[in-house]
């Protein structure tokens, strides 16, 4: 009797046990293809960054040479050959491209042609505000979103519609076009905000509102779909009879299940906002990688452009890493039923 109780306990042990070994393989492949996933879409920007840049037009060497001088002329072999040997261009491009991406697996992106430092240098001083701008876009669309939603989705047919309507036209809006007009009505008719160049608080409200009333158009026309069919569920209605309140019942209960499409879309949103913060910048003539990225380009510093390429592409890759933190913490179901 003792021996077979004895016996029931182990295998009762056992079960969990083995579900436990199943969830832990399980959330570190999910992790490891995350991982993978990652670092493919980095070598895929990085290789199309660099052959993008061997097929432009021009010599290299030449063009190096001219903004050393400042004369735009045509260069003898005698004149470009140091440029080509302080920077390999005379090895085979394919001998270029494993230099180049030995030195992205080591962090090195290379010296600026223009200003003569280091790449990495170049970005770190200046990623600082366009990230701050980037996220407090983000939050702002989101807060904008939600709050639009919660306030307006069946409640009626006329504020729904206004809801509805509002979403269609700012997720319409060009965010050149929306900052210029920020910026003419309430920086320089009314005179509440910097016209340009503010670093403080003030200085930070308009750009992120450029960035932050498209993306909450997008974000809240996605919500509001999803809010409406959940509104409707049987379990939103259990929970109307238990005496909950309308607000209650929307932000405890229906909010949960309808912004999980709108999560996805978010993780494509903060690289895209990442990109759209050179706008905003050069808008409000605001310090960031948007100035450094306009000068670059103009004087075709290669290595610059193609660091800040990289940047962005690493930014959407944390972004839809996180994307797929979130869905587990909104709804822990989805996290179990993956592993």
């Amino acid at each position: 009797m003792t021996g077979t109780v004895d016996i029931r306990v182990s295998t009762a042990d056992a079960v969990p046990s083995r579900a436990s070994r199943r969830s832990v393989t399980g959330t570190a492949r999910r992790i490891l293809f995350r991982l993978a996933n990652a670092v493919g879409v980095l070598w895929a920007a990085a290789t199309v960054t660099f052959f993008i840049q061997a097929v432009l037009p021009g010599d290299r060497a030449t063009l190096i040479l001219n903004q050393e001088t400042g004369r735009a002329v045509k260069r003898t072999a005698a004149e470009v050959a140091p440029i080509n040997r302080r920077f390999g261009f005379d090895d085979s491009l394919f001998a270029q491209y494993l230099h180049y991406i030995g030195g992205l697996t080591h962090g090195d992106l290379g010296t600026s042609y223009q200003l003569k430092q280091p790449v990495t240098t170049l970005i770190a001083d200046q990623v600082g505000p366009t990230l701050l701008l980037t996220v407090t876009a983000l939050v702002l669309a989101w807060a904008i979103a939600l709050v639009l939603t919660i306030a307006t989705a069946k409640r009626g047919r006329i504020r729904s519609a206004l809801g509805s309507g509002f979403e269609v036209v700012a997720a319409g809006l060009p965010q050149y076009w929306l900052g210029v007009i920020l910026l003419v009505v309430f920086a320089i008719n009314l005179g509440w905000f910097p016209v340009e160049g503010g670093t403080g608080l003030s200085g930070l409200v308009l750009p992120a509102l450029t960035l932050a009333i498209p993306l909450a158009g997008f974000l809240g026309q996605v919500t509001r779909d999803e809010f409406e069919k959940v509104l409707d569920q049987p379990f939103i209605t259990s929970a109307r009879a238990r005496g909950m309140s309308d607000l209650d019942v929307r932000t405890k209960h229906a909010l949960r299940h309808a912004v999980l499409p709108a999560i996805t879309l978010s993780g494509w949103a903060l690289g895209a906002l990442f990109s759209g913060a050179v706008v905003a910048e050069l808008v409000f003539a605001r310090p960031g990688l948007g100035q450094v990225l306009v000068g670059a380009a103009s004087a075709r510093d290669i290595p610059l452009v193609s660091g800040v390429v990289m940047l962005v592409a690493g930014v959407y890759v944390v972004a839809n890493l996180l994307v797929d933190l979130a869905y587990g913490i909104v709804d822990p179901r989805l996290k179990d039923g993956a592993s």
